[in-house]
C-alpha cells in the first residue's frame, strides 16, 4: 500500500469513527441511567396517575428506573413545553394527552410548542369517554329525549363548565353538532361542578367516566350518553352520542407518550415496543379498564396520525365556540 492510499484509508477510518453510534441505529445500552417521564399536571390526579403506571411498566421493560416530574400550570403547556425544549436523547419523556397536545393549539395566542412538529408521538396509551350526566330530577330519561327539551327550552338548560376542560369542549362540540342552546356555568374544578349536579344546582355536564361512576351506580346522577364511538364497558346500557344519531361523534380523553423532536429513532422503537408488551400484560391493562379507560397502546406512526387529527378537530371547535384561555 502506497503512502497516498494509506493516507486515505486512514482518513476514511477516522471519519467512520467519528459518526456517532446512533446514526446507525444502535442504541442497545438505552436506557443506561434513569429517564425522566414529564406529567404537565400537578399530583394526584387522573394524568398523574396513568404517568406512574406508564413509568411502572417501563421501568420493568426496561430495566432501569422511570421517574415522574409533575410540572402543572397553564393547562398543561408549562410542562409540555419544557418537554419540548428537552435534549433530545430518550432520558426525558412526556406524558402527552388531549389538552395539552390538542385543545391547546385551538386557543389564542398559542403555546409557544406545536404538538404536530416538536415531538415524536410514540404511543397512545389510552382512552376514556366523557359521559353526560344529569340529576335525576331532570326529565329526560334519555340522550334523545335530553336533545329534544333542550331544543324546546333553549337557554335553559344549565351545565357544569370547568374552562377549556375536556368536558367543556365536548360540550361545545355538542351544541355545534346538534344546534342546541345551553349556558355554561363556570366552575374553577370538576369536584365542585359535580357537587352542584349532586345537589341539582345545575342541570348536568360531561365529565370523565371513571369520576361519575360511583354517583351513576348509586343512582345520584342519570347517564345519558357516553362520548366514544364505541360504548363503554363500564356503561353497557348508556348509549354512544354516535348511536344516538350524531354519526361520527367522537370526543375521549387520551394520554400517551411522546418524546422531544430528535430523539433517535432506535430509542423510539424500544419505547414503543416496551409500551406495546407492557400493558399487553392482562393484570396492567385491569388497572385502566377498571376505571372504564380503553387500552391502545398503538405504534408511533399511528399514534402521530391521530395526535394530528385531534388537533384539527379541536381547534375548529374552539375557535368556533370562541374559548378563551382564563
Amino acid at each position: 500500500m502506497n503512502r497516498r492510499t494509506l493516507l486515505i484509508t486512514l482518513s476514511l477510518l477516522a471519519s467512520a469513527a467519528s459518526i456517532p453510534v446512533t446514526a446507525f441505529g444502535q442504541n442497545d445500552d438505552y436506557p443506561s441511567r434513569p429517564v425522566t417521564i414529564i406529567v404537565p399536571f400537578p399530583a394526584g390526579g387522573t394524568s398523574d396517575l396513568m404517568g406512574r403506571l406508564m413509568a411502572d411498566v417501563l421501568g420493568r421493560q426496561l430495566g432501569k428506573p422511570f421517574v415522574v416530574e409533575n410540572k402543572g400550570g397553564a393547562g398543561g403547556a408549562i410542562g409540555t413545553d419544557q418537554a419540548a425544549r428537552a435534549k433530545p436523547d430518550g432520558y426525558t419523556l412526556l406524558l402527552s394527552g388531549i389538552g395539552s397536545n390538542a385543545i391547546i393549539h385551538g386557543f389564542s395566542p398559542k403555546p409557544p410548542y406545536d404538538s404536530a412538529t416538536d415531538f415524536v408521538h410514540i404511543s397512545q396509551l389510552a382512552a376514556g369517554p366523557n359521559v353526560l350526566v344529569v340529576n335525576p330530577s331532570f326529565p329526560a330519561k334519555t340522550f334523545g329525549e335530553f336533545v329534544a327539551w333542550v331544543k324546546a327550552n333553549p337557554g335553559k338548560f344549565n351545565f357544569g363548565q370547568v374552562n377549556a376542560s375536556s368536558g367543556h369542549v365536548t360540550t361545545e362540540y355538542l351544541k355545534q353538532v346538534a344546534g342546541l342552546d345551553m349556558v355554561g356555568i363556570p366552575y374553577k374544578g370538576g369536584a365542585p361542578a359535580l357537587n352542584d349536579v349532586l345537589a341539582n344546582q345545575i342541570n348536568g355536564m360531561f365529565t370523565n367516566q371513571d369520576v361519575v361512576l360511583p354517583h351513576v351506580q348509586a343512582g345520584k346522577l342519570r347517564a345519558l350518553a357516553v362520548t366514544s364511538e364505541q360504548r363503554n364497558p363500564l356503561y353497557p346500557d348508556v348509549p354512544t352520542v354516535a348511536e344516538s344519531g350524531y354519526p361520527g361523534f367522537s370526543a375521549v380523553s387520551w394520554t400517551g407518550l411522546s418524546a422531544p423532536k430528535g430523539t433517535p429513532p432506535a430509542i423510539v422503537k424500544k419505547l414503543e415496543a416496551a409500551m406495546i408488551k407492557g400493558f399487553a400484560d392482562p393484570a396492567v391493562r385491569q388497572k385502566l379498564e377498571v376505571a372504564g379507560f380503553v387500552v391502545v397502546t398503538s405504534k408511533s406512526e399511528d399514534f402521530t396520525r391521530f395526535v394530528d387529527s385531534e388537533i384539527a378537530r379541536w381547534g375548529q371547535v374552539v375557535q368556533k365556540a370562541g374559548i378563551k384561555l382564563n
